[in-house]
C-alpha cells in the first residue's frame, strides 16, 4: 500500500510544466540579431550537440524527483484489530414445510415466508459489527448450519442457499434452542442472545420448548422469539399430478403463548410478523436493543521510499552541474 506522509508538497508539481513552458517561450526568438552563415547549415550536428538538448531535461527530472521525495512516499501494510468480545448471536430459523406459505409480498411480488426472511436477516447481519453470529436451522431435526463467526460474507452466502424442508417437515423448537445454547457455549461472551423465528407449533424433537427456555434462563441467554405469517389460512402452491399447479389454503397456527413464555423467561421479547414491513421492523428493533461498543486498533507499518528518489536526484544534479560547467558551458 502506497501513501504520502507529506502530500502537500505534490502541489509544487504543476510548477514544473510552467517552468518548461516559460523556458521555451523565452528562447523562441533571438534576443540579438546576427548575420547567418547559410553555407554552414548543411553541416551535420555532432552527437555532443544533439545531446545538448537533453541537459535541461536532467534539471527538470531532478526537480520532479525532489518534489516527490519531499512528499515522503511510503510503502507498507495496515492492519486492523477488533478488541472486543462483542455479542454472540445465534439465528435459529425454521425450515419446516409451513414456511412455503405464500403470504408475503416483496417488491410487489408474492414470495414464501423463507424468502422474505432471508432478505431481512441479510440486512440485519450487514448492520452488525464486531459480533459473532451463528446459524441453527430446524424442522423435524435441529442442527448447526454455521458456528459462531465474524465472517458475515460466508453467513450470508449460506443463508441464501437454505431450502424449505431441508431439516424435515415438522417443527422442533425445543431442540433448536438446545443446539443454539451449545453453540453459544463454544465461545465466551459478555452477552449471548438467540433470535428464534418460526411459523408453527413445536411438534417434534426430544427437548420441550419450556424446558429449553428454562435452561436458557439459567445460563443467562436472552431469547427473542418471532412468529412469522398471517393469521388464519395461508395459500400454498400445490403440484397436483393430474391437474398441475394450484393454490391450496391451509390453516396455520402459531403457538404464540409458548413463544411469549420463552421470551419472558429469558428477558427477551416476543414479536409477531404478518408482513415484510413488520418483519423488517422487528429485526431493526432487536438490532437497536442489542448494541455493543467496538474498540478498533489500527496498526500500520510503513517503510520510507524517498531515499530511493533522493539518491538518483542528487546523482543527476551532480551530473547536470558538471555538464553545465564543462562541455555545455553557457556564457551569458
Amino acid at each position: 500500500m502506497l501513501r504520502f506522509a507529506s502530500p502537500y508538497f505534490l502541489l509544487l508539481m504543476p510548477l514544473l510544466p510552467a517552468m518548461i513552458w516559460y523556458r521555451y517561450l523565452r528562447h523562441r526568438t533571438p534576443t540579438m540579431a546576427s548575420s547567418a552563415l547559410f553555407p554552414a547549415a548543411g553541416i551535420p550536428a555532432s552527437p555532443a550537440l544533439r545531446l545538448r538538448r537533453l541537459v535541461p531535461a536532467i534539471k527538470y527530472a531532478v526537480l520532479c524527483l525532489m518534489v516527490v521525495a519531499l512528499a515522503r512516499p511510503q510503502w507498507g501494510t495496515e492492519r486492523t484489530e477488533v478488541l472486543t468480545k462483542g455479542v454472540n448471536i445465534v439465528l435459529a430459523l425454521d425450515l419446516s414445510e409451513s414456511m412455503a406459505a405464500l403470504d408475503f409480498k416483496k417488491k410487489g411480488r408474492v414470495v414464501n415466508r423463507l424468502e422474505a426472511v432471508k432478505g431481512v436477516v441479510q440486512e440485519f447481519v450487514s448492520k452488525r459489527s464486531g459480533d459473532r453470529i451463528g446459524m441453527v436451522v430446524f424442522g423435524t431435526h435441529a442442527y448447526t448450519q454455521l458456528p459462531l463467526t465474524r465472517d458475515y460474507n460466508t453467513l450470508v452466502s449460506i443463508l441464501d442457499r437454505l431450502e424449505i424442508g431441508a431439516a424435515g417437515k415438522s417443527t422442533a423448537i425445543g431442540d433448536a434452542i438446545g443446539i443454539s445454547l451449545k453453540r453459544l457455549a463454544d465461545i465466551e461472551s459478555r452477552s449471548n442472545i438467540i433470535i428464534l423465528l418460526t411459523d408453527g407449533q413445536s411438534n417434534a424433537g426430544e427437548l420441550s420448548p419450556d424446558t429449553a427456555g428454562e435452561i436458557a434462563a439459567q445460563k443467562g441467554v436472552k431469547i427473542y422469539t418471532i412468529g412469522v405469517g398471517t393469521r388464519g389460512k395461508a395459500p400454498y402452491l400445490f403440484k397436483d399430478p393430474l391437474f398441475g399447479e394450484r393454490y391450496v389454503y391451509q390453516q396455520v397456527n402459531i403457538d404464540e403463548d409458548t413463544l411469549r413464555t420463552i421470551a419472558d423467561k429469558t428477558g427477551g421479547l416476543y414479536f409477531r410478523a404478518e408482513n415484510l414491513e413488520g418483519l423488517q421492523q422487528i429485526y431493526d428493533t432487536i438490532d437497536a436493543m442489542e448494541t455493543t461498543a467496538v474498540k478498533v486498533d489500527i496498526f500500520a507499518e510503513y517503510n520510507e521510499i524517498y531515499p530511493w528518489l533522493l539518491i538518483p536526484a542528487l546523482a543527476m544534479l551532480t551530473l547536470y552541474v558538471i555538464l553545465r560547467n564543462t562541455r555545455y558551458l553557457i556564457i551569458p
